[in-house]
């Protein structure tokens, strides 16, 4: 079969140029053209005439040479590097044996723009953009990158990962997961924190899966990465940046505030990354328990120090403010990381209410190196919002 895909390449190679005026109809044309009146595919049945034809325009319609791997379930991240491919199985970093055309990484980036409605070009040559499968993507041009464009693929399970899974997978175990259950659906405030790739997106979704079902939910997302489908009730908002002169911009803080006036019951911040940090902390003071957010940290007290440099940097606001909006606005802080070629969840800790200064947390559960998992080793302490909340275990 691949040699049939390298024949009718080779025959529309013409077709393929990295342009804005590939039609697909045309394409789909050329395809059944040269396979019903090459010499090459004299021999076929019809039978084996459609499949090819299925074969070859899902593929060059698809992601060309990287199709495969797009197609590969146990595949999460794909990074075209120019001319070499790497991607990431099972947590553990491959590199591809075969090269990649640079006609074919524009093509691919081309198809990025188009499903993602997106621009990237010299005058914006960084792009970030979902696609379809709630697929993440990120477009580096050169020169701005030296080893010619980039791209990085972040794929997502279709079927979302769940609690069980999570289980299975040794990411947490029954007992952790329960307790999560529970300051959930008491309505805790809870921040998610990690590295790249180590589980926040993927550990946020399953948390939602203890939302109550009549609750009216409101993302704010930079592209669309979270996959809530339990919630009738539930608005996906997402940023737009600025076009080629500058205007249209649509920034998470302005989602942010625009979804105070939405009536939301709980606000998800898909990540937080610079100003907004206010105005997700703000959102978490004004009545909306139960929200939840992720964003980028070496451990739970380094993302409290992170939030006040966020803030620092945009606003004039004295730190003491800031310190005493991150100790009234979150309850817990879940820091998730990599540990042994998978994902973890590390460290759980409380935000102490009852301090005058500074900001305490108390460890409620960590990982535990030695035995692999992580354990309770402190007790929780901020149980006020558990008066009224009626411990229910997990579905099996």
């Amino acid at each position: 079969m691949n040699d049939y895909i390298r024949i009718i390449k080779e025959n529309i190679s013409k077709k393929l140029q990295y342009n804005n005026k590939i039609i697909t109809s045309d394409l789909i044309q050329e395809i059944e053209d040269i396979v019903f009146h090459s010499n090459e595919f004299f021999g076929s049945n019809i039978e084996e005439k459609a499949l090819i034809i299925k074969k070859a325009t899902d593929y060059i319609l698809g992601y060309n040479t990287i199709q495969p791997l797009m197609e590969d379930g146990e595949i999460s991240e794909i990074m075209i590097n120019g001319s070499n491919v790497f991607y990431e199985k099972r947590g553990i970093l491959y590199k591809w044996s075969q090269k990649i055309e640079k006609s074919e990484v524009d093509l691919i980036i081309q198809k990025i723009c188009e499903q993602s409605n997106r621009v990237v070009n010299s005058l914006q040559p960084i792009n970030d953009a979902s696609i379809e499968g709630g697929i993440r993507t990120n477009t580096v041009l050169e020169p701005i990158s030296v080893e010619g464009n980039i791209i990085t693929i972040r794929k997502f399970p279709k079927n979302p990962i769940t609690s069980k899974q999570l289980i299975e997978n040794k990411f947490l175990d029954e007992q952790v997961l329960l307790f999560l259950k529970m300051l959930v659906k008491a309505k805790y405030n809870i921040f998610i924190c990690g590295g790249a790739g180590s589980g926040k997106t993927t550990l946020l979704n399953v948390l939602s899966e203890f939302i109550n079902k009549n609750e009216r939910i409101i993302t704010i997302e930079d592209s669309i990465e979270l996959s809530i489908r339990h919630i009738d009730n539930l608005v996906r908002l997402e940023t737009r940046k600025a076009n080629s002169e500058g205007k249209g911009e649509i920034t998470i803080e302005q989602l942010i505030k625009t979804s105070l006036r939405m009536r939301p019951d709980r606000i998800i911040v898909g990540e937080v990354r610079g100003k907004e940090a206010i105005d997700m902390l703000q959102a978490m003071n004004t009545g909306h328990d139960g929200s939840i957010s992720t964003g980028h940290s070496n451990s739970c007290e380094d993302m409290i120090s992170r939030l006040e440099t966020m803030i620092l940097s945009n606003k004039e606001i004295p730190l003491k403010a800031i310190t005493n909006q991150i100790k009234n606005a979150i309850d817990i802080f879940i820091f998730v990381s990599r540990q042994k070629n998978r994902r973890v969840l590390y460290e759980v800790s409380e935000v102490i209410k009852d301090e005058k200064e500074g900001i305490k947390l108390n460890c409620i559960i960590k990982y535990d190196k030695k035995d692999n998992k992580a354990k309770f080793i402190n007790v929780f302490m901020n149980q006020i919002k558990l008066e009224e909340y009626q411990y229910v275990s997990i579905e099996k």
